[in-house]
């Protein structure tokens, strides 16, 4: 019966120290990456791969392909969420020819939409917070679309961002190294807006740093029912409205930060009407001159609870950072501009994927982890994996996630299934 599971029998390596010990390799029976079964559960919950097999191409024609287009686009998603990109075999010419194709970029452009939401049947709510970002994807090599930013001093791609105000994903784009960082926002944020225009969601905001503050976007903005808040790059008009909060406050320097806040109406040469203006002055201790900061918005808040608002934005920063640490999404080594342009999307769905897990289907003492946290502590759970005639057993370990947790996760899981079997 040893040959009972399809198991060969080898011989084992021994050491000298202990005649006891008996060295096995079984590679292709052992994973580290059995936490990858908990978001196989969920994608296959939510039907996720299933939309990205609507809506893509497969442009095969002959008869002995061995794996569907939806299973390798999930390997490519599962991939990059275990920290590994396609090689270059048959996964990497299914991202660099496929995927590539004009139509099948654009459907990859909206899945991360897609999936949103088909997840917000699941996380309701009608309040809808955007935020605009760029970052950088240094390069090393001579793709086609890279070149040399000053800003950030490398040779690079220059991707744009969109996330809402639960770290999803909306939507992103690729773009040469070498433009602003609030070039092309059009395409970025029209179709997500064209998304949420409709939808019984009543209060819609956006924000954006001092690269977002254009007048056609404000314009845009105000059209669509959008509430705003932009930071303004700072000038000799705007400094002089303030300039009674710019002299140093009476009386003994304070051991604490003081601020102070303005509220008035401004309209630049650009603008196609005034609009309101708020500035914040921070006096910090041992510091000669005042910080300032201004932000053109159309919120109707107290000054001090625009300013609130738009802190928060920093949050932003923080979903692009663990993009770049958990899923890798500025590893674009690729030739073609087109095929980094895949690349980028297939890093966001897998980004967005491991922020579901976490948002929809984690216990309350895991709901802090970071997504980089999330991978190495469920995505890397080693298993011994043995193969019987009528199932497959994953041994495995028990460090970070013991069995207990594992569990709850998996309920949670099959809770958002059920309630999806019950609208239906």
């Amino acid at each position: 019966m040893a040959g009972a599971t399809g198991e060969a029998e080898r011989g084992g390596l021994r050491v000298d120290f202990d005649a006891r010990l008996k060295l096995e390799f079984h590679g292709s029976r052992v994973t580290s990456d059995a936490g990858l079964l908990a978001f196989r559960e969920l994608d296959d919950a939510l039907g996720l791969s299933e939309l990205a097999g609507q809506a893509l191409a497969d442009l095969r024609t002959g008869r002995n392909g061995r794996h569907s287009l939806i299973a390798q686009f999930r390997q490519s998603v599962f991939g990059r969420l275990a920290g590994m990109a396609a090689s270059a075999s048959q996964m990497g010419r299914f991202e660099t020819s496929v995927l590539a194709r004009a139509d099948n970029r654009a459907a990859l452009a909206d899945l991360c939409g897609q999936w949103i939401d088909v997840v917000r049947r699941r996380r309701p709510t009608n309040v809808v917070v955007l935020d605009m970002d760029s970052s950088v994807s240094p390069v090393y090599g001579e793709q086609e679309g890279s070149a040399y930013n000053g800003h950030f001093a490398c040779t690079c791609y220059h991707p744009l961002f969109l996330f809402n105000q639960f770290g999803d994903l909306e939507r992103c784009a690729l773009r040469p190294g070498n433009v602003a960082s609030a070039d092309d926002w059009r395409s970025v944020l029209e179709p997500v807006v064209a998304r949420y225009r409709g939808e019984a969601v009543k209060r819609r905001f956006f924000r954006g740093d001092a690269a977002f503050a254009i007048p056609d976007l404000y314009d845009f903005l105000e059209a669509e029912g959008f509430k705003y808040t932009i930071r303004l790059k700072a000038n000799a008009v705007l400094q002089r409205r303030i300039g009674h909060l710019l002299r140093r406050p009476r009386g003994r320097p304070s051991h604490h930060v003081r601020r102070f806040h303005a509220n008035f109406t401004y309209q630049a040469a650009s603008w196609s009407r005034k609009r309101r203006v708020v500035a914040k002055v921070e006096w910090h201790p041992g510091e000669l001159y005042p910080r300032v900061g201004f932000l053109v918005t159309n919120l109707a808040r107290p000054a001090e609870r625009v300013v609130a608002f738009y802190n928060k934005r920093g949050t932003a920063e923080q979903w692009i950072k663990e993009g770049k640490n958990a899923v890798k999404w500025t590893r674009l080594s690729c030739r073609t501009m087109a095929a980094n342009a895949v690349r980028l999307q297939l890093h966001a769905l897998a980004y967005n994927l491991s922020n579901f897990l976490r948002t929809l289907a984690l216990p309350p003492e895991m709901a802090t982890w970071s997504l980089t946290t999330l991978r190495e502590k469920v995505v890397k759970i080693g298993a011994k994996v043995i193969a019987h005639a009528r199932y497959t057993v994953f041994q495995m370990a028990e460090v970070a996630v013991p069995r207990e947790l594992f569990r709850r996760i998996l309920e949670m899981i099959n809770d958002l299934r059920r309630r999806q079997a019950v609208r239906c």
